[in-house]
């Protein structure tokens, strides 16, 4: 049910981004939104009195950092510039894939034989797609949207096996304050560089939503989420994602959905949704510990 939420709020955020694409640029957009988050999810650690995170933490939190806070959210962004929300949801619909895979290599889920397949099969999708919509071969936005599926993957299973151990949603306000450092800096030069023109009230509801739902309030359900049901079982939430998106854009930007976006939405769907619901091999059980031995005392002679 939580994961669900997350996927619900996730699912808004490529229309919410072009929404605010007009007055505010792809780094503003990217980045920015990032400090307006870390501003309310630091007040809520201040008003909760949370303690500091513990330094066993803090790597798993960086990589939360990388990943969602500023990979993720600049990568989609700038290739936002160059297509379509109904597009991007496409490619990004191998990103519970990616989750998976960051899963399997940062704990101890062992998908099976079948999910790699289907895995494969839905890569084969996505790149027939991007290469008809691009310009002979892929185009510089399906670079960008690689590049949010390596980080978003990387962010999503981290959080997910941190929120094992702490809440979920400290595991994201922490991972907002701690980045604050690389975030305001770029943000502010983004805004001098380039200062936002013509806002209006859908630019403001853009930027406000992909702020406060998908940089903060999303992850406070996805991250417990997938503490819940792990990182591998949990992703197949996101199998709902590209169509919710694509149905999103269609109706809230009067996006032209063709039936080739259509049909890969539906193949990414399968294919993934054959992934996910591949058994999964028994985790990896830590062999017990050797016996102590008992010191013998030496008898005298």
């Amino acid at each position: 049910m939580l994961a669900g939420i997350g996927v619900l709020a996730f699912s808004l955020t490529f229309p919410a981004t072009q929404k605010a694409l007009p007055s505010f640029n792809a780094w503003t957009i990217g980045i920015g939104r990032a400090v307006i988050a870390a501003a309310v999810a630091g007040a809520c650690l201040m008003i909760k009195g949370v303690k500091l995170p513990e330094r066993r933490h803090m790597t798993s939190l960086v990589l939360v950092g990388v990943g969602v806070v500023a990979g993720y959210p600049i990568f989609t962004a700038l290739a936002l510039e160059h297509v379509t929300s109904a597009h991007a949801a496409v490619v990004t619909g191998l990103l519970p894939l990616a989750t998976a895979a960051c899963g399997r290599l940062l704990g101890n889920e062992r998908p099976s034989a079948l999910f790699w397949w289907a895995s494969a099969a839905g890569a084969a999708v996505i790149v027939a797609y991007s290469l008809r919509h691009g310009v002979g071969g892929f185009g510089l936005a399906d670079l960008f949207l690689i590049g949010s599926l390596v980080t978003g993957g990387l962010g999503y299973a981290e959080g997910g096996k941190l929120s094992k151990s702490m809440p979920g949603w400290q595991v994201i306000s922490w991972g907002l304050v701690l980045s604050l450092p690389l975030t305001l800096p770029i943000t502010v030069v983004s805004v001098v560089v380039s200062p936002p023109h013509d806002i209006g009230a859908q630019s403001l509801l853009g930027l406000g939503y992909v702020s406060l739902f998908s940089m903060f309030l999303g992850f406070c359900a996805w991250y417990p989420g997938l503490a819940r049901v792990g990182v591998t079982r949990g992703s197949q939430m996101q199998l709902l994602q590209p169509l919710l998106t694509v149905g999103w854009a269609a109706w809230l930007l009067g996006e032209s959905i063709d039936s080739w976006t259509l049909g890969a939405a539906v193949l990414v769907l399968v294919c993934v949704g054959l992934a996910q619901w591949a058994r999964l091999s028994t985790p990896a059980v830590a062999l017990p510990a050797p016996p102590e031995r008992t010191p013998v005392r030496a008898e005298r002679t």
